[in-house]
């Protein structure tokens, strides 16, 4: 397994779930992997399971500040960089009326802006040929509960892959995104939901689902390893939907 080694990737909001399992991923193909969360204890133990293999930076992905110091950092460290994943997300879902103008620059700050700047960022620091990963959701091109900022946020994202897409051929960097539907990770459990609680959503969503199954973080975390590979020299501005034909298929 090493379609990645020798290649550099920044995996964004990688202490847990669908960005954790692409670090581990591209790691076991033979990538050098820096990660960025905000929580200094689920860095640390990404650092202790991987070891010299990953490098930890402590960040929040909504602050444009914050994107500078990442490509300080990895200037020093790398020099050059050859994968990027913006997998870092804030996944706040709130019925129209609940919602603040805080809460919302913040939802965006998170999920648009940041990326946006940090691509800006680290544009000197990509290699040609490089790949640049964007990680969006079903959200955007499905309506369902509570779903209307996060959906927009995500859309607004997937939209840069045709915009950056355009703009940066030029360098050789290709831009595509991936498009996630029901993926079991730990974010029920960490927003305090109960066992019994989560196992009553996951089936609710599960009968959603036209194969009835639901997605793995590996499930991403594999089409994350063909995007970012050279597997994939001739695909660019493309959304891989990565969601049980949620967001194309009917449910009988």
């Amino acid at each position: 397994m090493s379609r990645l080694n020798g290649k550099y990737a920044l995996v964004t909001g990688a202490t847990s779930g669908i960005g954790l399992e692409i670090a581990r991923q591209f790691i076991a193909e033979g990538a050098k992997v820096a990660v960025t969360g905000r929580s200094l204890s689920g860095l640390e133990k990404v650092k202790s399971e991987f070891g010299n293999s990953v490098l930890i930076f402590q960040n929040d992905a909504g602050s444009v500040d914050d994107q500078k110091k990442i490509s300080s950092f990895l200037k020093d460290e790398w020099n050059r960089i050859d994968i990027l994943v913006c997998n870092a997300a804030n996944t706040t879902q709130l019925a129209v009326e609940d919602w603040t103008p805080e809460q919302f620059d913040s939802l965006i700050a998170t999920n648009l802006k940041g990326p946006f700047f940090l691509i800006k960022e680290l544009l000197p620091l990509f290699s040609n040929p490089s790949s640049i990963i964007l990680i969006g959701s079903v959200s955007s091109i499905i309506g369902h509960r509570h779903s209307a900022a996060y959906g927009a946020s995500k859309a607004g994202l997937m939209a840069l892959t045709n915009g950056l897409s355009y703009e940066l051929k030029g360098r050789g960097i290709r831009v595509n995104g991936i498009s996630p539907g029901v993926i079991v990770t730990n974010g029920l459990s960490a927003m305090g939901l109960a066992a019994d609680v989560i196992e009553k959503l996951y089936e609710e969503f599960k009968s959603q689902i036209p194969i009835k199954k639901l997605g793995s973080t590996a499930d991403i975390a594999k089409a994350a390893i063909y995007l970012a590979s050279d597997e994939s020299t001739y695909t660019i501005g493309q959304v891989l939907r990565i969601d049980g034909g949620l967001g194309k298929v009917a449910v009988d």
